[in-house]
């Protein structure tokens, strides 16, 4: 039996995520980015928005003069003009957005649906004329009318477009929808299927991999879930959910993420939470006197994904909820082996000072404890 084709992973950080409020990349910081994920095998890197202006067209050439595989994409609106700035920036590819729900229609164009299919074979064939690869963009998709959607996508097809993107752009979808709209979708076209999700119920990595189990064949992400609102789905949970749970495979290094998560937090000017899936870095901590008793048997009984996968180390740490088997493994490592009453005076002197001073316990003052209590 052949095996599927691996997603394909679109990352829009240096688009998307930086419409997050505050977040502004320079030149450098966006060259940056692109390389780091080329290097983490991201396959499709969406580099800015051309329509915002000569410094934005500049970054973007940048961008696409600096990756060696990945491919840079201009994203613009579904107009000649932005067509024409995505020209300027010496990249061969472009992703065009069009509102497909009534609302966005209505309140963004101040035209009606009939306008739509029109706009979608005109501007589409007037890239392509000039040399570009289309993939068109629906926003608003997930609350478009599903017959006029698929009207859509058929004048997508038809206007020689490789790919459309189903965008749940406020975030209102849950999985099974999802799942349901993409199966739908992969029985009218041929087309590639992207899903774009954000996270406002936060459900956009959740979504994504409904939209893969549905039948699609790019999944469009942001590094940490960095975005508008509440973001996107997050590259690092997209990637390293697909195998286990939807049994797909990417072309992403999972131990690059931490790296590249790292890089885009120092440049947005947003520290990663602690606990933060796949890269923060208390996720492969553990404190509980009961999980660290577990895992130093057997680390599967309370890791389902190994810290190995990602290139991380599991810790233990000395705290509050800490039980003997954590104390005895800790001072073992250190060298020492005391008997049961010396170490349980240890324990006790643990967790009083971690309750005291709200934070874990570090060698030297574990060493400290080890030595008063021999007293």
């Amino acid at each position: 039996m052949l095996k599927a084709p691996p997603i394909v992973i679109n990352d829009s950080t240096l688009r998307d995520g930086e419409q997050a409020p505050g977040v502004a990349f320079t030149t450098a910081e966006k060259v940056a980015i692109a390389r780091k994920l080329e290097a983490a095998g991201v396959d499709e890197i969406e580099a800015g928005i051309p329509a915002m202006g000569a410094e934005e067209i500049e970054a973007m050439a940048a961008v696409g003069a600096s990756l060696e595989r990945a491919e840079a994409i201009a994203w613009c609106r579904l107009t000649e003009a932005d067509v024409d700035a995505a020209l300027r920036t010496g990249l061969t590819r472009v992703n065009l957005s069009v509102p497909v729900s009534d609302r966005q229609i209505r309140v963004k164009l101040q035209t009606s649906r009939q306008d739509i299919i029109p706009r979608i074979r005109r501007v589409v064939s007037y890239a392509r004329d000039r040399g570009l690869a289309v993939a068109v963009g629906g926003e608003d998709s997930s609350r478009a009318e599903m017959d006029f959607l698929l009207r859509v996508v058929a004048a997508v097809e038809e206007a020689g477009a490789h790919r459309f993107r189903f965008a749940d752009t406020v975030g209102i979808l849950d999985p099974f929808r999802t799942h349901e709209i993409f199966r739908q979708l992969c029985a009218e076209t041929d087309l590639e299927l992207e899903f774009h999700g954000h996270d406002d119920l936060g459900l956009a990595t959740a979504n994504t991999l409904a939209a893969v189990r549905g039948g699609a064949t790019h999944a469009s992400v942001c590094v940490l879930g960095l975005g508008e609102r509440a973001g996107n789905a997050a590259l690092e949970e997209v990637v390293a959910a697909l195998g286990p749970i939807a049994q797909r495979r990417t072309g992403v290094d999972l131990t690059q993420l931490t790296g590249l998560a790292e890089l885009v937090a120092a440049a947005a000017g947003r520290p990663i939470p602690v606990a933060k899936s796949i890269v923060g870095s208390a996720v492969f901590a553990h404190e509980s006197g009961i999980h660290v008793s577990g895992l130093l048997r057997d680390p599967e009984t309370y890791e389902a994904i190994h810290p190995a996968w990602f290139g991380r180390v599991r810790s233990i740490v000395l705290g509050k909820h800490s039980g003997m088997a954590a104390i005895n493994n800790a001072l073992k490592s250190l060298g020492l082996s005391p008997d049961e009453g010396r170490a349980r005076r240890v324990l006790d002197e643990v967790r009083n000072c971690a309750v005291a001073w709200k934070r874990p316990i570090n060698e030297g003052e574990l060493l400290k404890f080890y030595e008063a209590a021999g007293d």
